[in-house]
């Protein structure tokens, strides 16, 4: 039977301390496994980046066809003898692109294509092993978070089929009296690139910030805003599919005026029979067209948006309308300049490079209306 206790004593007195709580489900995975899987994915955003830039380069030095065969394996290793790259240049002269365009190629010029070629598909296994070491290694130490398993072997398996359409694409330009890919398999390769790099940049950003901000961050969220930048993003993957198919055709040098089209407000010839609904994507007038009107358009819509955007309470998230704004501003500019200057590499590269970059601009104005950063209130 314990005995009396004093009215001043401690409830409690004596008795062992209870064990501090250890936190809730959001904490139960050490914080170092959701920097190191961001790590590992800012490493793929930034070679997906790099390599929707050679594959760039690689349209426009008309080098895509060099390699006329799929070889995921063994094609790693390029030609290592004479004997072996003139094999690899036989295999060229039977397709259309060099008899119809370079017949007489030397073996000089040839390699100058070749090696892009090889290495735009070279990248390709590059971005392939990172991700498949990164991957197996995370799961085998159980260092991924739960729910995410299923998000990065998605990546994995858009990755091999991105690899599977490139071949799909440059078979079109292998047969008949095709000089270049087909434009709308160009659009469908390079639009693929860009999905992945956005679900790459979506999940960078989630796994910079803990579970239990993004939770209290959600309650904050703009919803109108959210939608208005997911129209903005949808929006700006259109143009971004036409500019494709604008420079599968090399429709980018063939009016090089600007605002009107040679001389007109629309361009001559707009639809050729002949071509019937193949006119969306092998008349060049037309395709050129409808990416100068997608673009206005796409200006307008921008515009309105980053108005209220930038209206947002949250200074994070209006600074981030404001940054895409720019971006869409510049590559206005530069599209401007690439028709004007008839489409010189320098010019369309970074116009290219610049999509990327306002595709990632748009997709952190998406996050940070989902969840805004916590501010003080007095600003």
């Amino acid at each position: 039977m314990s005995g009396k206790r004093s009215i001043f004593e401690d409830v409690g007195e004596g008795e062992a301390p209870k064990a501090a709580p250890t936190g809730g489900m959001i904490d139960a995975r050490p914080r170092g496994a959701r920097r190191a899987i961001r790590a590992w994915l800012m490493v793929l955003f930034a070679l997906v980046v790099v390599m929707i830039a050679v594959g760039g380069l690689t349209r426009l030095t008309d080098s895509g066809l060099s390699i006329t065969e799929w070889k995921p394996v063994t094609g790693a290793l390029p030609p290592m003898s004479e004997a072996a790259w003139e094999e690899e240049l036989e295999k060229y002269r039977q397709i259309p692109e060099y008899q119809l365009q370079n017949k007489g190629m030397s073996m000089s010029e040839f390699k100058r294509i070749y090696w892009w070629e090889w290495g735009h598909r070279q990248l390709g296994r590059v971005i392939g092993l990172v991700w498949a070491v990164g991957f197996a290694g995370f799961l085998v130490a159980r260092k991924i978070p739960v729910g995410w398993s299923g998000r990065l072997l998605m990546l994995g398996v858009l990755g091999g089929a991105q690899g599977a359409i490139g071949w799909w694409m440059v078979s079109s330009g292998l047969e008949g009296e095709m000089l270049d890919v087909a434009s709308y398999r160009l659009a469908t390769h390079l639009g693929l690139a860009f999905v992945i790099l956005g679900f790459i940049a979506w999940y960078v950003m989630l796994l910079g910030r803990e579970e239990r901000d993004l939770m209290q961050a959600r309650r904050a969220g703009e919803a109108k805003l959210f939608g208005l930048a997911t129209g903005w993003l949808h929006f700006a993957f259109l143009q971004i599919l036409i500019g494709a198919l604008v420079a599968g055709i090399d429709a980018g040098r063939s009016f090089t005026d600007w605002p009107l089209m040679a001389g007109g407000l629309l361009p001559p010839d707009m639809w050729m029979s002949d071509l019937g609904w193949r006119n969306l994507f092998e008349n060049p007038g037309l395709v050129q067209f409808i990416h100068r009107m997608v673009g206005y358009a796409l200006l307008a819509f921008g515009v309105m948006v980053w108005i209220k955007g930038r209206r947002s309470a949250n200074r994070a998230t209006g600074a981030a309308f404001s940054a895409a704004m720019i971006a869409l501003l510049a590559q206005v500019v530069l599209g401007i300049a690439t028709v004007l200057y008839i489409a010189p590499w320098q010019i369309a590269i970074v116009h290219q490079f610049v999509a990327v970059v306002l595709w990632v601009l748009i997709l952190r104005a998406r996050f940070l209306s989902a969840y805004p950063v916590a501010q003080s209130v007095r600003g």
